[in-house]
C-alpha cells in the first residue's frame, strides 16, 4: 500500500536518535503539494465539473500527473499506472523541488526495463482526492478557501471516472495496459468493469475484489487516530491560527498502517526485541527499535502528505466492491475477459491472498487460471515494491501477451 523505496525502509536497520530528534521538529500544516510549491515533472489537466456518485459536486477538477516514455503517432502504446495509498505520479526520479521522495518504481520503469520507455509511454496520474497535484481537500474550494471536510465523498469508481475524463482530455481513447498495486489495483479492476473497450490488458497487484469487514475495521482506527486529534477540527485545519495541523493523528495512523505492510515474521527477524537506546529499560527511558521504526516513518509521513487527502482516500479504499450494482463478485469478474495478471503475496497480512485468488478464479482472462499468481517474499504487502525482478518479470510476461 506504500511507496518510495520502500517508504518505510531505514537508512540503516536501527534508526539513531539524532535522525529521529531530526524529524521532531513542527511539520507543516499539511505535507502536500499546494499551489505556489515547486512543480517539479507534474503536468496538470483540467477534466470540467464531476458529480459523484452519491451525489458530490466537484467544480474545475484538475488530475496532476507525470509521463514517462513518448505516446506515439498512433496513440497506442501508453499503459496507465495507478499508485497506492500515499503514492503519487512520481514514478521515476530523485527527490528534490516539487517531490518529497524518490520515485517508487524506478526498477520498473525506464529504458530497457520491464515498462520500457522506449516501446511505451507510461501514464501516471495522482487519484482524485489524493495530495500532489490533484484536486482534493487541500484545494480551493469554490468559496476560495480549502475544501476541508467539505471535501465530498469519494468512490473508487469516483476516482476511477475522473482518470477516464483524464485520459480523455490527453487524448488516449485506449490503453496497452491499466496495472496497479493495493489501492490502485481496486482501480486497474474498476477500470476493466467500467473502461472495458479502453484497454488491452490489466495487471491487478496485491488487491481485493472487496474491502472485507477486517479491513474496513484496520482502516476505522486509523481514520480516528486523524479525526479525534483536536488540531483536525472536523477536516478544516488549514488556516488554523496556531499553524498546528493534525500532525500527531496523521503520524498515529501511518504508525498503524506501517505494522500491516510487513509481515510479522519479517519484523520480528528484522528488530526482535532489540532495544534503540542505550538506557537500561530496567531503569526507563528506553525505546525498542520497533518503535524508533515506527515513530521515525510516523513523523517522517506528516511532511509529504496531507491528512485530509488520508482520510478521503482510506474511505474510498471503503468503497471498494466490485460486485455492488453487478450482481455480486462472481458476475462482476466474469466479464474480464482480457488477458489479466492477478499477483498476489503469500506473506502479504493487509490484503491476503485469498482476495487475489478469488479474483483469479472468476476472471476469465486470468493469467494463471482459477489461482493468483505468487511472489513468494518475507516482506509482505510491500514485496510488490520491493521484489522488482519478480514483480518486473511477471509485467513483462502480461505485455507479451
Amino acid at each position: 500500500m506504500d511507496w518510495q523505496t520502500p517508504e518505510d525502509s531505514f537508512p540503516t536497520d536501527f534508526i539513531t536518535d539524532a535522525q529521529l530528534r531530526a524529524l521532531m521538529g513542527r511539520p507543516p500544516i499539511s505535507g502536500g503539494w499546494r499551489d505556489g510549491d515547486p512543480v517539479g515533472e507534474r503536468q496538470f489537466t483540467a477534466i470540467g465539473d464531476l458529480t459523484t456518485e452519491f451525489g458530490g459536486e466537484i467544480p474545475n477538477v484538475r488530475i496532476a500527473y507525470e509521463t514517462f516514455g513518448e505516446l506515439n503517432e498512433r496513440r497506442d502504446n501508453a499503459i496507465l499506472v495507478f499508485h497506492a495509498l500515499t503514492g503519487d505520479s512520481h514514478l521515476v526520479g530523485a527527490a528534490g523541488a516539487g517531490h518529497p521522495t524518490d520515485g517508487w518504481w524506478s526498477e520498473i520503469v525506464g529504458p530497457g526495463r520491464p515498462l520500457d520507455t522506449d516501446r511505451y509511454c507510461i501514464v501516471a496520474p495522482n487519484v482524485l482526492g489524493g495530495c500532489q497535484g490533484s484536486t482534493g481537500p487541500a484545494s480551493l474550494s469554490p468559496e476560495g478557501r480549502e475544501w476541508g471536510g467539505s471535501f465530498p465523498y469519494l468512490t473508487i469508481r469516483d476516482q476511477v471516472a475522473a482518470t477516464a475524463r483524464f485520459a480523455d482530455a490527453l487524448g488516449i481513447d485506449s490503453f496497452h495496459a491499466v496495472i496497479g498495486g493495493s489501492m490502485g489495483g481496486m482501480h486497474a479492476l474498476e477500470w476493466g468493469l467500467t473502461q472495458r473497450d479502453r484497454v488491452d490488458r490489466l495487471a491487478v497487484i496485491a488487491a481485493p475484489p472487496v474491502t472485507t469487514a477486517d479491513q474496513i475495521g484496520l482502516n476505522l482506527v486509523q481514520l480516528e487516530a486523524i479525526r479525534s486529534d483536536p488540531s483536525y477540527r472536523d477536516g478544516n485545519y488549514y488556516d488554523a491560527p496556531d499553524g498546528i495541523g493534525p500532525h500527531h493523528g496523521l503520524a498515529t495512523a501511518r504508525r498503524l498502517a506501517l505494522l500491516n505492510y510487513r509481515s510479522n515474521t519479517e519484523l520480528d527477524e528484522r528488530f526482535g526485541r532489540a532495544w534503540q537506546s542505550a538506557v537500561s529499560p530496567l531503569g526507563g527511558g528506553g525505546r525498542f527499535a520497533v518503535e524508533s521504526y515506527l515513530d521515525f516513518h510516523g513523523n517522517k509521513f506528516t511532511r509529504r502528505f496531507d491528512a485530509g487527502s488520508y482520510v478521503t482516500l482510506v474511505q474510498a479504499m471503503n468503497s471498494h466492491d466490485v460486485g455492488r450494482g453487478r450482481g455480486g463478485v462472481r458476475a462482476a469478474l466474469s466479464t474480464l475477459d482480457l488477458p489479466t495478471l492477478v499477483l498476489g503475496i503469500p506473506s502479504d497480512r493487509l490484503f491476503t491472498l485469498e482476495g487475489q485468488d478469488e479474483i483469479a478464479r472468476h476472471t476469465p482472462g486470468s493469467l494463471d487460471g482459477e489461482r493468483a499468481t505468487r511472489i513468494e517474499s518475507p516482506f509482505g504487502h510491500d514485496a510488490f515494491l520491493i521484489e522488482f525482478e519478480r514483480v518486473g518479470a511477471q509485467l513483462a510476461r502480461l505485455l507479451a501477451e
